[in-house]
């Protein structure tokens, strides 16, 4: 699976670097020198990092092949993927990574299904959102009160929801 981690802005300077609007947690792993990103569109890529730097809280990156200013404005708009096979897990046992997370089976304590993970959301809490039968989408609030347990390797995710959370998705 392709994972954004970055969408091209506006050409910076005359030598080739642009501005790059960040969308990972790890902009200093993701945009090391050498570091090789997939594109879409695809015939943009792949570009191979050869200098990132931070200018006025924004990332500058310059990618081989790309010598000029015309150069890097032809680039404005592309987005910037990684494999999700190729980003270490957090080592941490009570963090993931979005895409861990998506397609586990969601049960209750009970034993009861719930449904699958499509997608989580960050606003001031993170949040599960769960496809669940008959096209009803039920929302998770992901904090251990509620998510008990994660079992990426088991492809589960056991919920504890307060009376009345499944109920509101019908």
């Amino acid at each position: 699976m392709l994972l954004v981690v970055g969408r091209i802005g506006r050409a910076h300077g005359v030598r080739g670097d642009v501005a790059v609007d960040v969308r990972t947690d790890d902009p200093a792993q993701r945009f090391a020198v050498g570091s090789v990103l997939t594109t879409d569109p695809a015939d943009a890529g792949p570009l191979r990092v050869t200098a990132s730097r931070r200018h006025s809280g924004k990332l500058i990156v310059r990618f081989e092949g790309v010598a000029d200013r015309d150069a890097a404005e032809g680039l404005r708009g592309t987005t910037l993927l990684v494999d999700s096979a190729d980003i270490a897990p957090t080592g941490d046992p009570d963090e993931f990574h979005d895409h861990e997370l998506i397609g586990l089976a969601v049960v209750t304590t009970g034993g009861e299904s719930v449904g699958t993970v499509r997608d989580v959301l960050h606003h001031a809490q993170d949040v599960l959102v769960v496809a669940a039968a008959e096209g009803r989408e039920v929302l998770v609030p992901f904090v251990s009160a509620l998510v008990p347990e994660v079992d990426v390797a088991g492809g589960r995710i056991v919920i504890d929801p307060p009376s009345g959370l499944l109920d509101l998705a019908e």
